[in-house]
């Protein structure tokens, strides 16, 4: 391990020393029992697929460079500490980033499906943040939705020849914006108003959102970018073999 990888992996274990275990635990992604049974089942049913593309290209990175498996390990323990700091929000939910659309950058979407359920187990046992039978409904909306969207506006903003600096941007606060539309989506259809059904309840949640999640994704946009340019410097050949500066990424 070079001196540069050394400082990478101290670096990321002693951000999510310092910042991932917090005192105040009564804010939450989505609580322990606040869905019915049906929908937590279900929720984890969907993400079954996901999970294992996740494993299949995590393996590929493993197989074409292992080195590269550093720069995941601090994309992991980044996106443990941006979703562990938390604003208490909607009742059973909360505001934080989310930390997986930088992932999805480097690494593609399939890769945070695994890396995102991982966090939000540990952060469920270890923090009280989250909950297990909401594992699946938490999963689907910040390890799998965000992460899609960013590699999707991340990819299209290089083909339209956006500068990567704007894309990195755009990718990652886009991405946290709709981890919190799918969260919002999850639990109006939990618990719809008893006027207006599912859609005042969504409208409703969103509206609540909007305070504190609109700024956070700025800033974890504004993180990525940051991050990434750090990565550009002094990480250059493990980026060059994700493909970050030519192909898919």
């Amino acid at each position: 391990m070079s001196a540069i990888q050394r400082r990478l992996f101290t670096f990321s274990v002693t951000l999510t020393l310092t910042f991932g275990i917090v005192e105040n635990v009564s804010a939450m992604h989505i609580m322990e029992g606040y869905l019915p049974l049906g929908h937590s089942v279900a929720w984890g049913i969907l993400c079954i697929p996901f999970l294992i593309l996740g494993i299949i290209s995590i393996k590929k990175v493993s197989d074409n460079d292992r080195k590269a498996l550093l720069i995941l390990v601090m994309v992991g323990a980044y996106a443990f500490v941006l979703s562990a700091l938390k604003i208490p929000s909607v009742t059973g939910s909360s505001s934080h980033p989310t930390g997986t659309g930088l992932g999805a950058i480097l690494f593609g979407p399939s890769a945070m499906c695994v890396i995102g359920i991982i966090i939000l187990l540990f952060q469920a046992i270890l923090l009280a943040h989250g909950g297990l039978t909401t594992l699946g409904a938490n999963t689907f909306s910040m390890a799998i939705a965000g992460p899609f969207v960013a590699y999707g506006i991340y990819i299209l903003c290089k083909k339209i020849n956006v500068p990567k600096s704007i894309g990195v941007f755009l990718a990652a606060s886009i991405s946290d914006l709709f981890t919190y539309c799918v969260t919002a989506f999850q639990l109006a259809l939990a618990h719809p108003a008893e006027v207006g059904g599912f859609i005042a309840s969504f409208a409703k949640f969103l509206g609540i959102f909007a305070f504190t999640q609109i700024p956070l994704a700025i800033i974890e946009g504004l993180l990525a970018v940051m991050v990434i340019k750090g990565l550009e410097a002094y990480a250059k050949p493990e980026l060059n073999v994700l493909g970050y500066f030519e192909g898919g990424r």
